[in-house]
């Protein structure tokens, strides 16, 4: 099989080509390194069946080369992170509506699989936990920038679906739920990255808010060959699918968690939201998926916990940076 990664190396999109080399896939990735790293796929280069192309998925002629030539289409070229979608909205909005509309109209001149990477913030404000797929959505207003993230990933699906109703174009999209792991950084305002990065060096482990905010994290060596047999499952089609771990955790539990693991002697400090991103911030309570599609797809769960998880951050982060 071969495939295309747009955002091929980014964090997720770099554990996915290793994924699929190791499948006996052979990998196109395509990164404009804008939120990606070189780094992340370094150990890729030379080796058998996979090959870089550092241009944008705007590039138009250069993706249909592309396209035209897999089988199956990866589309993880995203914005990414709160703290990017904050300071830069306009480039939130164009890269992800833009890059998505163009890959999906050659996947349908060619009939090829795509699978989408989509995001938990487009349940919003909602309330009802766990989030499943048929929920309705809860978005904030338009005067809130934080919500501009959410929209832009909404419309990907719409549009993802539409090209489904139209002419059953083989397209699944995929929510995820805070994946994390190693290579992941805390520049975009991922806070796994950035609590441990914060305990290694023993500077304050900076909670944002009050803290009692819940997520639900997953090691990204349970998401990616989820990612690959979605692509690749014909019952997955024209559908939108949760991918998560469904284990619940507050914020200030994580801060602590990381503190005890890795024996810092850093100070959990809490900071107001108008300080971290601007007054007016908003934030969810709560994001736990059911993941029961997933489950009935592709026998879906996860098996790493949240120390494997912190560890394996920590244990990248101290090769790969001085702290």
């Amino acid at each position: 099989m071969r495939s295309l990664v747009t955002g091929g190396a980014g964090f997720i999109g770099s554990h996915l080509c290793d994924h699929l080399l190791d499948s006996r896939w052979q990998v196109d990735a395509v990164d404009d390194l804008s939120t990606g790293s070189y780094s992340n796929v370094q150990h890729l280069e030379g080796r058998g069946g996979f090959r870089l192309l550092i241009d944008t998925v705007l590039n138009q002629q250069l993706m249909e080369d592309l396209v035209k030539t897999v089988d199956v289409v990866f589309h993880l070229a995203s914005a990414v992170g709160v703290r990017l979608i904050i300071d830069e909205p306009v480039r939130t909005i164009q890269t992800i509506v833009g890059g998505t509309e163009a890959v999906l109209s050659l996947a349908r001149r060619y009939r090829k699989r795509v699978l989408i990477t989509s995001t938990s913030e487009v349940y919003g404000k909602g309330s009802k936990v766990p989030f499943s797929e048929q929920d309705d959505t809860v978005q904030g207003p338009t005067t809130t920038r934080r919500w501009a993230y959410a929209a832009a990933k909404a419309v990907d699906e719409f549009l993802a679906l539409a090209h489904w109703y139209e002419t059953r174009l083989p397209v699944v999209s995929v929510r995820l739920f805070n994946t994390v792991g190693p290579r992941q950084t805390g520049q975009y305002g991922m806070v796994v990255p950035r609590f441990v990065m914060q305990a290694l060096a023993n500077d304050p482990i900076t909670v944002y808010g009050d803290g009692n905010q819940t997520r639900c994290f997953a090691h990204v060596a349970d998401i990616v060959p989820a990612l690959a047999a979605l692509a690749c499952c014909d019952s997955a089609a024209g559908k939108v699918v949760n991918l998560g771990n469904p284990e619940e955790v507050s914020i200030n539990h994580l801060a602590a968690r990381v503190k005890e693991l890795l024996n810092s002697e850093s100070p959990i400090v809490h900071i107001p939201y108008e300080e971290a991103y601007l007054e007016g911030f908003e934030d969810m309570r709560r994001r736990v998926p059911d993941i029961g599609l997933a489950r009935g797809l592709i026998s879906f769960r996860t098996r790493r916990t949240l120390d494997d998880i912190i560890l394996s951050v920590a244990e990248q982060m101290r090769v790969t940076v001085s702290v």
